[in-house]
């Protein structure tokens, strides 16, 4: 019987190279989840319909469930897991928790990863562009209104942020 070579990847995820020996037909979701442990990201239909296994690479969303990990190799891969700073949440992971724009969690990851790629382009979203920017993520909980409040609450959290960044930077020039 054949056995299937391995192929060397070098992948950095959330920050931290990762370079290992997989098999060339491993799906992105796989080798996050069960080689490297990181279970936030969730397999869903596994069609690349409902967006629980979304994650960011090199700053664009991707449905791990249709990406090879050696389509990875020399990428940036974020998952859920590196979003927070270490204990730290991440504005968009308040938000969701304030609004209450989770319920079962099944969705969170991706709908959080989608937010954060719109949010990384359009730093005031309409509601319109919040609707487009998760269109391809399902939900069967929420209704999608509270993760809509989320990522506005979470855009306007973060210009806030990004206001202060810039006068306590101007206080510092002085």
């Amino acid at each position: 019987m054949d056995t299937v070579q391995k192929k060397n990847i070098s992948v950095r995820i959330n920050g931290a190279k990762q370079v290992q020996q997989v098999e060339p037909r491993l799906l992105l979701v796989h080798f996050l989840r069960d080689v490297l442990g990181l279970t936030g990201t969730h397999i869903g239909c596994e069609t690349s319909i409902c967006g629980a296994c979304t994650v960011m690479v090199n700053n664009t969303t991707v449905k791990s469930c249709t990406m090879l990990a050696v389509q990875a190799d020399g990428a940036d891969v974020l998952t859920i897991e590196g979003l927070a700073q270490g204990e730290t949440l991440h504005p968009i992971q308040e938000a969701f928790w304030e609004c209450h724009g989770l319920q079962c969690g099944f969705c969170t990851s991706g709908m959080i990863l989608s937010a954060h790629q719109l949010l990384l382009r359009n730093s005031n979203p309409s509601e319109d562009e919040i609707r487009h920017a998760i269109d391809g993520n399902l939900c069967r909980c929420t209704g999608y209104q509270h993760i809509i409040d989320a990522v506005q609450l979470a855009a306007k959290t973060m210009q806030a942020r990004r206001r202060t960044s810039k006068q306590k930077a101007v206080s510092r020039k002085r």
